[in-house]
């Protein structure tokens, strides 16, 4: 992070264009907490994730929530997966005209030959099920989505517009990011 923060600013702008993988979720908690260090009043976070893994989602939606400042999220682009938890760590939440919101249940991935027992597959069955829980739990504190909803949202596996965002609550207001001047701008470029 090469961007000088000043003591006390009153907002920073953070760019996240990336996979939730625990390189980028540690690099964005860490920009978060130079931002707390330095008592930033302010930070919008500007998303834009396919999403990744729901273990680093949930740490930093965690995370984000605990932090000592204001921080609002603005979807630039694609929300995806797991990606929508983040986002709604926002007290304040945007979106822009063209922006989407993609929604669909947990998945378990198998990256070699795998002999699975009943066992097994409860166990991971299980562990779906309890991420899918905690986090339609997120969504229904966060926004006007119903416990009916959201696993039907999980099933569904759709891609949803800003039109469908405002009216859910998920954002509070469909906008354009406009970067204030002078304000310190925090980018992240990751090798893909």
């Amino acid at each position: 992070m090469a961007v000088e923060i000043a003591e006390g600013s009153p907002l920073v702008y953070i760019s996240f264009s990336a996979e939730i993988i625990p390189t980028t979720t540690e690099s964005l908690i860490a920009a978060m907490a130079t931002c707390a260090i330095k008592h930033v009043h302010s930070v919008c976070l500007l998303m834009s994730t396919p999403g990744g893994s729901v273990m680093n989602g949930m740490n930093l939606y965690n995370v984000l929530r605990g932090m000592p400042f204001e921080l609002s999220t603005h979807n630039v682009g694609n929300v995806d997966s797991i990606g929508n938890a983040v986002f709604l760590a926002g007290t304040k939440r945007y979106a822009t005209y063209n922006a989407t919101f993609m929604f669909h249940g947990v998945g378990y991935s198998v990256e070699q030959k795998v002999r699975l027992e009943e066992k097994d597959c409860r166990e991971k069955l299980d562990g779906i099920l309890n991420d899918q829980q905690r986090i339609g739990l997120i969504m229904t504190q966060h926004t006007r989505l119903t416990n009916i909803e959201i696993p039907l949202l999980f099933r569904e596996a759709r891609t949803k517009d800003v039109s469908y965002a405002i009216e859910k609550g998920i954002i509070d207001e469909i906008r354009d990011v406009q970067i204030s001047p002078g304000c310190p701008i925090i980018s992240f470029v990751f090798n893909r």
